[in-house]
């Protein structure tokens, strides 16, 4: 049994080890549309929610708005989002710096705080912001999603769209 233990951690040390060659082979952002969509997946799988589609439409939107925000250096959610509502996630960080995977666990990492019951009321801090990206990328109703990622400056930026939004006041999230 303790061989068995000490060949699997090796094994998992070995893969440990040759992930940035991989990623590296690969790209940070190489095929970004169908490992974003990976990565949400994952996570709705592991709780049994239904699988996102990738969405053209919500990708084209997500663009449009992280160019802005690349652009610009800003980072606040797209006024247009009040005429016709689309769920939203952001994320910021150092350019060329993070792989795919990284950006969407950064939301899916808040699922630690999260408690089950009507949102806003699921985070074990108190505060809904410790959640909402969580939330978002997990919510039962929500069935497609499009992302893109923009180079700014210093930067990159990763906005993800959702269509049905979540986030909604007094419903469950799954």
């Amino acid at each position: 049994m303790a061989g068995r233990r000490w060949g699997a951690g090796l094994g998992r040390i070995a893969l440990l080890a040759l992930t940035p060659l991989m990623v590296g082979a690969t790209g940070l952002t190489s095929n970004a549309d169908s490992r974003l969509l990976a990565s949400h997946n994952r996570e709705r799988s592991a709780l049994g929610i239904p699988p996102l589609r990738w969405d053209p439409e919500l990708a084209v939107a997500a663009r449009h708005w992280a160019n802005r925000l690349a652009v610009t250096g800003g980072f606040h959610h797209a006024p247009e989002n009040m005429a016709q509502p689309q769920g939203e996630n952001l994320w910021a960080g150092t350019r060329s710096a993070f792989a795919i995977e990284a950006m969407v666990d950064a939301w899916v990492r808040e699922g630690r705080y999260f408690k089950p019951g009507a949102f806003p009321n699921n985070s074990v801090t108190g505060r809904v912001a410790d959640v909402d990206h969580y939330t978002q990328v997990m919510w039962r109703d929500t069935r497609a999603v499009g992302c893109a990622i923009a180079r700014g400056a210093r930067e990159d930026v990763l906005v993800c769209r959702y269509s049905q939004a979540g986030n909604y006041i007094g419903e469950r999230p799954f």
